[in-house]
Protein backbone atom coordinates (compact mmCIF):
# COMPACT_ATOMS: atom_id res chain seq x y z
CA UNK A 1 0.00 0.00 0.00
CA UNK A 2 1.46 3.26 -0.60
CA UNK A 3 1.32 6.07 1.40
CA UNK A 4 0.93 9.75 -0.40
CA UNK A 5 1.36 12.97 1.10
CA UNK A 6 1.25 15.42 -1.42
CA UNK A 7 -0.42 15.95 -4.81
CA UNK A 8 2.04 15.12 -6.81
CA UNK A 9 2.76 11.70 -5.11
CA UNK A 10 -0.61 10.51 -5.50
CA UNK A 11 -0.69 12.08 -8.88
CA UNK A 12 2.11 9.91 -9.98
CA UNK A 13 0.14 6.58 -8.78
CA UNK A 14 -2.77 7.15 -10.06
CA UNK A 15 -0.82 8.08 -13.66
CA UNK A 16 0.79 4.49 -12.97
CA UNK A 17 -2.46 2.97 -12.95
CA UNK A 18 -4.05 4.38 -16.18
CA UNK A 19 -0.93 3.40 -17.73
CA UNK A 20 -1.69 -0.39 -16.46
CA UNK A 21 -4.83 0.46 -17.86
CA UNK A 22 -6.90 0.05 -14.60
CA UNK A 23 -9.88 1.71 -13.39
CA UNK A 24 -9.33 3.73 -10.04
CA UNK A 25 -12.09 4.16 -7.46
CA UNK A 26 -11.84 6.78 -4.72
CA UNK A 27 -13.07 6.50 -1.12
CA UNK A 28 -13.09 9.73 1.06
CA UNK A 29 -13.06 9.72 4.55
CA UNK A 30 -11.44 11.89 7.53
CA UNK A 31 -9.91 8.99 9.06
CA UNK A 32 -10.97 7.11 12.20
CA UNK A 33 -11.84 4.33 10.30
CA UNK A 34 -14.70 1.58 11.09
CA UNK A 35 -16.64 -1.12 9.45
CA UNK A 36 -18.67 1.38 7.79
CA UNK A 37 -15.78 2.68 5.73
CA UNK A 38 -14.24 -0.84 5.01
CA UNK A 39 -17.62 -1.46 3.86
CA UNK A 40 -17.27 1.51 1.06
CA UNK A 41 -13.54 -0.08 0.50
CA UNK A 42 -15.11 -3.55 -0.15
CA UNK A 43 -17.62 -2.30 -2.29
CA UNK A 44 -15.43 -0.05 -3.99
CA UNK A 45 -13.04 -3.26 -4.81
CA UNK A 46 -15.85 -4.83 -6.48
CA UNK A 47 -16.44 -2.07 -9.07
CA UNK A 48 -13.07 -1.01 -9.70
CA UNK A 49 -9.09 -2.42 -10.57
CA UNK A 50 -7.75 0.06 -7.79
CA UNK A 51 -9.47 1.78 -4.64
CA UNK A 52 -7.39 5.34 -3.30
CA UNK A 53 -8.40 6.07 0.05
CA UNK A 54 -7.90 9.51 1.10
CA UNK A 55 -8.05 10.76 4.53
CA UNK A 56 -7.88 14.35 5.68
CA UNK A 57 -10.12 16.18 8.81
CA UNK A 58 -11.01 19.33 6.38
CA UNK A 59 -11.25 22.25 8.85
CA UNK A 60 -13.27 24.11 6.36
CA UNK A 61 -16.59 21.97 6.77
CA UNK A 62 -16.48 22.33 10.72
CA UNK A 63 -18.71 25.31 12.32
CA UNK A 64 -16.87 25.49 15.05
CA UNK A 65 -12.84 24.91 15.89
CA UNK A 66 -13.66 22.93 19.30
CA UNK A 67 -15.61 20.39 17.22
CA UNK A 68 -12.55 20.34 14.49
CA UNK A 69 -10.17 19.79 17.54
CA UNK A 70 -12.35 17.13 19.17
CA UNK A 71 -12.46 14.92 15.98
CA UNK A 72 -10.96 11.49 16.73
CA UNK A 73 -7.79 10.94 14.78
CA UNK A 74 -5.44 7.15 14.81
CA UNK A 75 -3.78 7.98 11.67
CA UNK A 76 -1.56 4.32 12.19
CA UNK A 77 -4.65 2.55 12.96
CA UNK A 78 -6.33 3.33 9.53
CA UNK A 79 -3.16 2.48 7.72
CA UNK A 80 -3.18 -0.71 8.94
CA UNK A 81 -6.45 -1.36 8.70
CA UNK A 82 -6.45 -0.36 5.06
CA UNK A 83 -3.51 -2.19 4.19
CA UNK A 84 -5.13 -5.58 6.03
CA UNK A 85 -7.94 -4.56 2.93
CA UNK A 86 -5.69 -4.58 0.35
CA UNK A 87 -5.72 -0.93 -0.60
CA UNK A 88 -3.96 0.42 -3.11
CA UNK A 89 -3.18 4.14 -2.03
CA UNK A 90 -3.77 6.10 0.76
CA UNK A 91 -3.66 9.86 -0.10
CA UNK A 92 -3.77 11.80 3.30
CA UNK A 93 -2.23 15.88 3.01
CA UNK A 94 -1.38 18.58 5.30
CA UNK A 95 -4.09 21.22 5.66
CA UNK A 96 -0.98 22.99 3.76
CA UNK A 97 -0.53 20.90 1.00
CA UNK A 98 -4.76 21.00 -0.11
CA UNK A 99 -5.22 24.66 0.73
CA UNK A 100 -3.43 27.26 -0.83
CA UNK A 101 -2.77 29.87 1.67
CA UNK A 102 -4.74 32.51 -0.48
CA UNK A 103 -7.08 30.72 -1.36
CA UNK A 104 -10.18 32.31 -2.77
CA UNK A 105 -12.28 29.70 -4.60
CA UNK A 106 -15.13 27.90 -3.32
CA UNK A 107 -17.76 25.50 -4.60
CA UNK A 108 -21.70 24.85 -3.18
CA UNK A 109 -24.63 23.99 -4.05
CA UNK A 110 -27.00 26.83 -3.88
CA UNK A 111 -30.43 25.09 -2.40
CA UNK A 112 -29.38 22.35 -1.27
CA UNK A 113 -26.68 24.27 0.97
CA UNK A 114 -29.48 26.59 2.81
CA UNK A 115 -31.81 23.59 3.94
CA UNK A 116 -32.04 20.70 6.47
CA UNK A 117 -28.00 20.28 7.80
CA UNK A 118 -27.06 23.02 5.50
CA UNK A 119 -29.46 25.54 7.56
CA UNK A 120 -28.17 23.55 10.60
CA UNK A 121 -24.40 23.95 10.22
CA UNK A 122 -24.22 26.75 8.17
CA UNK A 123 -21.05 26.34 5.30
CA UNK A 124 -20.59 22.96 6.14
CA UNK A 125 -21.82 21.64 2.40
CA UNK A 126 -20.09 24.72 1.06
CA UNK A 127 -16.70 23.04 2.47
CA UNK A 128 -17.56 19.33 1.70
CA UNK A 129 -18.66 20.51 -1.98
CA UNK A 130 -14.82 22.27 -2.22
CA UNK A 131 -12.59 19.46 -0.53
CA UNK A 132 -14.44 16.90 -2.36
CA UNK A 133 -13.72 18.93 -6.37
CA UNK A 134 -10.11 19.52 -4.89
CA UNK A 135 -9.77 15.48 -4.53
CA UNK A 136 -12.04 14.56 -7.44
CA UNK A 137 -9.05 16.89 -9.44
CA UNK A 138 -6.07 15.32 -7.33
CA UNK A 139 -6.93 11.44 -7.71
CA UNK A 140 -9.16 11.76 -10.89
CA UNK A 141 -11.64 8.66 -9.51
CA UNK A 142 -13.70 6.77 -12.15
CA UNK A 143 -16.11 6.52 -9.32
CA UNK A 144 -16.05 7.50 -5.51
CA UNK A 145 -17.90 5.78 -2.96
CA UNK A 146 -19.78 7.42 0.24
CA UNK A 147 -22.66 6.34 2.76
CA UNK A 148 -26.11 6.81 2.75
CA UNK A 149 -25.97 7.45 5.93
CA UNK A 150 -24.81 11.30 5.54
CA UNK A 151 -27.75 11.30 2.96
CA UNK A 152 -27.94 14.92 2.42
CA UNK A 153 -24.03 14.80 1.77
CA UNK A 154 -24.73 11.89 -1.00
CA UNK A 155 -27.11 14.08 -2.84
CA UNK A 156 -25.09 17.07 -2.98
CA UNK A 157 -22.32 15.58 -3.93
CA UNK A 158 -24.89 13.65 -6.77
CA UNK A 159 -26.48 17.47 -7.73
CA UNK A 160 -22.86 18.82 -7.93
CA UNK A 161 -21.39 16.00 -10.48
CA UNK A 162 -24.68 16.43 -12.32
CA UNK A 163 -24.19 20.17 -12.34
CA UNK A 164 -20.45 20.60 -13.21
CA UNK A 165 -20.02 17.82 -15.80
CA UNK A 166 -17.60 15.95 -13.63
CA UNK A 167 -16.48 12.70 -15.13
CA UNK A 168 -17.28 10.75 -12.32
CA UNK A 169 -19.67 8.17 -11.33
CA UNK A 170 -20.82 8.38 -7.70
CA UNK A 171 -22.20 5.25 -5.49
CA UNK A 172 -24.18 5.32 -2.64
CA UNK A 173 -23.02 2.53 -0.13
CA UNK A 174 -26.53 1.72 2.38
CA UNK A 175 -25.39 2.50 6.16
CA UNK A 176 -23.72 0.14 8.46
CA UNK A 177 -24.76 -0.47 12.01
CA UNK A 178 -23.72 -1.36 14.79
CA UNK A 179 -24.24 -4.52 16.51
CA UNK A 180 -27.14 -2.17 18.63
CA UNK A 181 -28.03 -0.61 15.77
CA UNK A 182 -26.30 2.67 16.11
CA UNK A 183 -25.22 4.11 13.07
CA UNK A 184 -21.40 4.01 12.40
CA UNK A 185 -19.63 6.66 12.77
CA UNK A 186 -16.11 8.21 13.62
CA UNK A 187 -17.98 10.40 16.06
CA UNK A 188 -19.31 7.19 18.63
CA UNK A 189 -16.24 6.90 20.35
CA UNK A 190 -16.40 10.32 21.44
CA UNK A 191 -20.10 9.27 23.58
CA UNK A 192 -20.03 8.31 27.07
CA UNK A 193 -21.32 4.68 28.21
CA UNK A 194 -24.63 6.60 28.96
CA UNK A 195 -24.92 8.36 25.60
CA UNK A 196 -23.73 5.19 23.75
CA UNK A 197 -26.99 3.49 25.19
CA UNK A 198 -29.29 6.36 24.80
CA UNK A 199 -28.54 7.05 21.21
CA UNK A 200 -30.24 3.25 20.25
CA UNK A 201 -33.39 5.74 20.15
CA UNK A 202 -32.36 6.69 16.98
CA UNK A 203 -32.28 3.71 14.98
CA UNK A 204 -35.61 2.78 17.19
CA UNK A 205 -37.43 5.96 15.62
CA UNK A 206 -36.50 5.39 12.02
CA UNK A 207 -38.12 1.79 12.62
CA UNK A 208 -41.14 3.34 13.89
CA UNK A 209 -41.14 5.60 11.19
CA UNK A 210 -41.04 3.32 8.77
CA UNK A 211 -44.40 1.15 9.83
CA UNK A 212 -46.03 4.61 10.42
CA UNK A 213 -45.16 5.90 6.57
CA UNK A 214 -46.73 2.67 5.30
CA UNK A 215 -50.00 3.62 7.64
CA UNK A 216 -50.78 6.55 5.63
CA UNK A 217 -49.47 9.28 7.79
CA UNK A 218 -49.13 12.54 6.76
CA UNK A 219 -45.70 14.04 6.34
CA UNK A 220 -46.47 16.47 9.14
CA UNK A 221 -48.24 14.10 11.76
CA UNK A 222 -45.32 11.51 11.25
CA UNK A 223 -42.48 14.24 12.39
CA UNK A 224 -44.31 15.30 15.54
CA UNK A 225 -45.05 11.64 16.12
CA UNK A 226 -41.48 10.86 15.62
CA UNK A 227 -40.38 13.97 18.23
CA UNK A 228 -42.63 12.75 20.81
CA UNK A 229 -41.10 9.26 20.23
CA UNK A 230 -37.17 10.41 21.00
CA UNK A 231 -38.46 12.99 23.53
CA UNK A 232 -38.54 9.95 26.09
CA UNK A 233 -35.23 10.04 25.88
CA UNK A 234 -34.23 12.53 28.35
CA UNK A 235 -30.54 12.13 27.13
CA UNK A 236 -31.52 12.95 23.89
CA UNK A 237 -31.52 16.86 22.43
CA UNK A 238 -33.42 17.07 19.41
CA UNK A 239 -31.88 18.94 16.27
CA UNK A 240 -33.98 18.25 13.94
CA UNK A 241 -36.15 15.89 12.39
CA UNK A 242 -37.71 15.98 9.00
CA UNK A 243 -39.55 14.01 6.85
CA UNK A 244 -38.69 14.68 2.97
CA UNK A 245 -38.96 13.62 -1.10
CA UNK A 246 -36.25 10.83 -1.25
CA UNK A 247 -35.08 12.29 -4.31
CA UNK A 248 -35.24 15.95 -4.16
CA UNK A 249 -35.36 16.63 -0.27
CA UNK A 250 -37.99 18.98 -0.60
CA UNK A 251 -40.57 19.16 1.80
CA UNK A 252 -43.55 17.15 1.38
CA UNK A 253 -47.09 18.21 2.12
CA UNK A 254 -50.13 15.91 3.25
CA UNK A 255 -50.48 12.43 2.90
CA UNK A 256 -47.18 10.70 1.91
CA UNK A 257 -47.70 9.07 -1.56
CA UNK A 258 -44.06 8.55 -2.62
CA UNK A 259 -40.73 7.53 -0.96
CA UNK A 260 -39.73 9.62 1.52
CA UNK A 261 -36.36 9.97 3.53
CA UNK A 262 -36.62 10.17 7.26
CA UNK A 263 -33.53 12.58 8.74
CA UNK A 264 -32.63 12.69 12.15
CA UNK A 265 -30.08 15.04 13.95
CA UNK A 266 -29.71 15.07 17.88
CA UNK A 267 -27.09 15.64 20.42
CA UNK A 268 -26.41 13.11 23.39
CA UNK A 269 -23.70 15.17 25.46
CA UNK A 270 -21.83 17.32 22.84
CA UNK A 271 -21.83 15.15 20.34
CA UNK A 272 -24.15 15.48 17.30
CA UNK A 273 -25.85 12.06 15.41
CA UNK A 274 -27.56 11.97 12.70
CA UNK A 275 -29.16 9.00 10.89
CA UNK A 276 -31.59 8.35 8.11
CA UNK A 277 -34.07 5.89 6.25
CA UNK A 278 -35.89 5.71 3.20
CA UNK A 279 -39.50 5.12 3.93
CA UNK A 280 -41.87 3.53 1.14
CA UNK A 281 -46.01 4.03 1.96
CA UNK A 282 -48.17 1.47 1.76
Amino acid sequence: MKICRTKQEIRDTVKAFRSAGESVGLVPTMGFLHDGHLTLVRTAQSRTDRVIVSIFVNPTQFGEAADLDAYPRDEARDFALLEAEGVDAVFCPSVDEMYHPDKQTTVLTEELDKTLMGALRPGHFKGVCTVVTKLFNITTPDQAFFGEKDYQQLQVIKTMVRDLDMPVGITGVPTVRDVDGLAMSSRNVRLSAEDRKAARILNKALAYADYEVSDGRSAQDLEEEIHAFIAREPRARIESIDVRDATTLQKVEGKITRPVVILLAARFGDVLLIDQRVAHPA
